[in-house]
């Protein structure tokens, strides 16, 4: 086995053991951001082990199955992986971290409900597993998005107290994954830049090392872990601001008489001019989340990412608002009518369900007395019991006669929608999605 970290060897040797699986690596995660992290990695190095909480995930995987639905490409890499013997799963951690010589966290870094305080539970077992195996000259990269300074404020010590060694031998970098579902394969074999951070110039050097060699991007190695888990958040406020900017000009178009979109796409011509998209809401493990990120952990004032935050959270209340004056242009009650939300989790083809505006959507609606249906053909049986609401196939909400249907979130099921089957139903599409509706179609933006 060999090391990367601390040591004498000259970097086109490392480069080649880690090619030629001389350098074992161990991802912690195997979700829909760690399983196609592990499988890239073990497709250039040749020897992963894939760590994860949950059996059955272990249990797919090591039958050559991917446990991540609609990602191109990732089935067929895990099973050739798997069949080749470059990737192999397990549930002990701590065992696995023994094996490794590179260990690379891909765990869920979630919002507290309560205290919108991150929720750093996930990360703290990964790294004392990672710590109950660690030996000099190990490196540990954080890949899962975390605050700035917690790599080297809780993961580094984190690990010293756990494995007994000293912070010198041992290398700690922040690699933020730049991934989005869908195209998870395309985005970690390299569509973007790599950003990377060590916790020290060491560290940073491995770090650029290994992505230059997965990669087919460029690497951008920046002065310390901190700054590359700060780009990383920066990404997802920037978007979160954007979308808000997007959504008050699409309420403005409401009082305005304006396409919304229309004049947004026409904004965007200038190249100085990037609008993002309005919608009914920002849902996601992400983009929702990461303004608290930051927010928790400074002392000044951020009120531009806290008015965001509040913009973005009103949308499904607004949308309810478009959806009672759209019904009433029909002659229609809110109060009491039949509607169909289309769309549950957080965004088009992504079974996801984390942070989702459907949910506090169908509880407007509830709570203005209509009668909401949930339509999701990701949505499995125990995600469903999540929301206060029936979920039903979109021929069995059809035959519910709604008054109106919502389109949340635009699977490409709903492209397609034998929209015949609805009889007089008033249409508000929340995302601009839907062309050629036979029947009243809204925005949330103006004039249609």
């Amino acid at each position: 086995m060999t090391t990367l970290y601390g040591t004498d060897t000259a970097p086109d040797a490392q480069r080649d053991a880690l090619l030629d699986g001389d350098v074992p690596v161990t991802v912690y995660g195997l979700g829909k951001l760690g399983l196609p992290v592990a499988a890239v990695y073990a497709e250039r190095t040749g020897s992963v082990v894939g760590v994860d909480v949950d059996p059955s995930v272990v249990e797919r995987v090591n039958a050559g199955e991917s446990s991540v639905g609609r990602e191109p490409g990732l089935d067929a890499l895990v099973e050739k992986q798997v069949e080749r013997g470059r990737l192999r799963a397990t549930t002990d951690a701590s065992a696995a971290a023994e094996t490794a010589a590179l260990h690379v966290i891909v765990v869920p870094t979630p919002l507290d409900e309560v205290s919108d305080e991150p929720d750093l539970s996930f990360l703290d077992a990964a790294v004392d597993a990672v710590g109950a195996g660690l030996d000099a000259g190990d490196a540990v990269f954080v890949e899962c998005t975390v605050p700035p300074g917690v790599c080297a404020a809780r993961v580094q010590p984190r690990l010293a107290d756990a494995s007994g060694l000293g912070v010198e031998e041992f290398g700690v970098a922040a690699c933020p994954e730049r991934v989005s579902s869908g195209r998870a394969l395309k985005d970690v074999r390299g569509a973007h830049p790599r950003v990377v951070g060590g916790v020290d110039m060491e560290a940073g050097r491995v770090a650029e090392l290994v992505y230059d060699t997965l990669s087919e991007n460029d690497v951008q190695t920046v002065r310390d872990a901190a700054t590359a888990a700060a780009s990383k958040v920066f990404e997802g406020v920037y978007r979160d601001v954007n979308i808000a900017v997007a959504n008050e000009l699409a309420r403005a178009s409401a009082d305005l008489g304006v396409a919304a979109r229309d004049a947004i796409a026409a904004a965007n011509t200038q190249p100085y001019c990037e609008i993002h998209d309005p919608g009914p809401g920002v849902g996601g493990h992400c983009i929702p989340w990461y303004p608290y990120f930051l927010m928790s952990r400074t002392e000044r004032a951020t009120p531009l990412l806290a008015t965001a935050r509040d913009v973005n959270d009103g949308m499904p209340a607004y949308t309810v608002e478009r959806l009672r004056d759209a019904l009433a242009a029909e002659g229609v009650s809110l109060d009491g009518a039949r509607v169909a939300v289309l769309g549950l989790t957080y965004r088009a083809d992504v079974a996801e369900t984390r942070a989702t505006p459907a949910r506090p959507l169908i509880a407007a609606l509830t709570e203005a007395g209509a009668d909401p249906v949930g339509v999701d053909p990701l949505v499995d049986d125990a995600a469903a019991e999540s929301f206060a609401a029936p979920v039903v196939s979109l021929a069995e909400a059809a035959r519910r006669d709604p008054d109106a249907a919502v389109l949340v979130t635009p699977h490409r099921e709903f492209h397609d929608a034998d929209w015949s089957r609805f009889d007089d139903v008033v249409i508000l599409d929340g995302r601009d999605a839907l062309d050629g509706a036979p029947h009243p179609t809204y925005t949330l933006g103006g004039a249609v």
